[in-house]
Parts: C-alpha cells; structure tokens; sequence
C-alpha cells in the first residue's frame, strides 16, 4: 500500500518547518520506504504499519500545535508487489518515453 500524507499545524504562525522536521525523523526512523516532497510524504508498507506510523506523525505535532489538519491519500492495490514507490513513476515515464522532473 502507498499512503500520501500531509500534517498542517494550525495556530502557530506560517513556518512549518520544525513540525515538518520532526515528522520525518518519526518517518525515516521507521525504516518504511518513502519520499519526501514540497506538499507531502509517501510512505510504502502494510496496512498496520502504515497507518500507525501517520498516527505517531499526527502525534507528534500534536505536541506543538493548538489544532492540525492531516490529509491521508490511500493507493491499495493487493495483486501488486512492494516497491511500488518507484514503479508507478517508471510506468509513467515509459508511457511519456523521457524522465519527469523529481
């Protein structure tokens, strides 16, 4: 299973920084694959694995901010192998037959 997740802390000014920081300590710590982007984060692996580690995410910045908004985005298809973090891209960029921007 792939889970696209954000957290935004709501109240403690614009800069999201710190939050963000210790959002991905929690995720590389975890060692499940993923990729960090300008907007969110996509983490690889099971169900339970997946869904408590968003939780100790949310968690987290729970600490330090008076409310937060978290967005969950769940690709679950069974029949498909891991790994699939790099393989949807691949399969796109074959189709377009060049790289896309990373």
């Amino acid at each position: 299973m792939l889970a696209e997740f954000n957290i935004v802390p709501v109240g403690k000014g614009e800069s999201m920084g710190d939050a963000i920081a210790s959002v991905l300590k929690i995720v590389d710590d975890s060692g499940l694959p993923y990729k960090a982007n300008a907007m969110a984060t996509v983490v690889e692996g099971g169900w339970d694995d997946v869904m408590n580690l968003i939780k100790r995410c949310h968690e987290e910045v729970m600490k330090s901010a008076p409310r937060i908004i978290t967005h969950i985005q769940i690709d679950l298809r069974p029949s498909k192998p891991l790994d699939r973090l790099t393989e949807k891209l691949r399969s796109v960029e074959k189709r377009l037959g060049k790289e896309v921007k990373k």
